[in-house]
């Protein structure tokens, strides 16, 4: 029997149905700096915060799912990528938290101009962290009803 997730609906995984919001929000809030980067247009900088922090709300949420999963099923936690995942994204949630607390000191558009930097590293560990999701769910059928 595959891994199972522990924490569903209507037998679809909730962890999986909160991940596309995250990458959403950390995209948009790379994508909100760019903007700020090319046009100088302040909306661009505000937008870049705000996204970052609906991103780490969204974290939040479907960390504490994926963690429940996690925990809950052995079977997940004898997987290397499932560490793996777990460890990118504690430092994705840590990456935001101080981007938006820099972002929040110095105002959004001086933390836009300086923390866009923050933002792509974000959107580079979203990456890594959704090569090893993607490596429980295909490779190891993670959740996967057969």
């Amino acid at each position: 029997m595959n891994p199972r997730s522990t924490i569903s609906f209507a037998g679809h995984p909730v962890h999986v149905m909160l991940v596309p919001f995250v990458i959403g929000f950390y995209t948009g809030a790379f994508l909100s700096d760019v903007g700020f980067a090319v046009s100088g247009d302040p909306f661009w900088a505000r937008a870049a915060i705000w996204l970052i922090g609906a991103g780490i709300f969204m974290s939040a949420l479907a960390a504490t799912v994926g963690f429940l999963d996690f925990i809950l099923e052995p079977k997940i936690r004898d997987l290397s990528a499932a560490w793996w995942h777990l460890g990118g994204n504690i430092l994705l949630s840590a990456v935001s938290i101080v981007d938006w607390f820099l972002r929040y000191e110095e105002g959004e558009v001086a933390g836009s101009h300086n923390y866009i930097w923050l933002s792509l590293v974000a959107v580079l560990l979203l990456i890594f962290n959704g090569w090893k999701g993607w490596e429980m769910v295909y490779s190891h059928h993670v959740g996967v009803s057969d």
